[in-house]
């Protein structure tokens, strides 16, 4: 009876994950959620990291890197659709492959320039995240 009750507890982080993490990056509207808190509405709101990058290497990493973030996140939402479904291999493999795409933009900056925003640290949340989620979908 306790397995079953750990089971349910971690189908619940499981699921409480997917819908923060679906709902954060599938939102439309997320600037205006976000920047009118923010200490600088105006750049929150038009900042992109590609359009404002002065170095050549950067604006590419930088772009190539919005790419597989959105893959990711057609990932993550993938994977919140296998669980629905109860299909637990399937959410493991769109989880790794979202980890795989965060990978890649990371891989991007092992070179020089280096890269000064947030990029990373977020990144490596993100990647975070999305191993804890591959794991409870490995005991499920």
């Amino acid at each position: 009876m306790a397995n079953n009750s750990c089971l349910i507890i971690i189908s619940l982080v499981g699921v409480l994950s997917f819908t923060i993490i679906s709902n954060v990056a599938s939102s439309n509207d997320v600037a205006s959620t976000i920047c009118p808190k923010t200490s600088n509405p105006q750049f929150c709101s038009t900042n992109s990291l590609a359009k404002t990058a002065t170095n050549p290497q950067l604006k590419q990493r930088y772009s190539s890197c919005a790419e597989s973030y959105d893959e990711a996140i057609g990932d993550i939402e993938n994977a919140q659709k296998d669980l629905a479904l109860g299909d637990f291999n399937g959410v493991n493999i769109v989880t790794s492959g979202a980890m795989t795409n965060i990978g890649d933009c990371q891989d991007k900056f092992a070179q020089p320039p280096k890269d000064t925003s947030l990029l990373l640290k977020n990144g490596k949340t993100l990647n975070d995240i999305c191993s804890i989620i591959l794991v409870i979908s490995n005991l499920l």
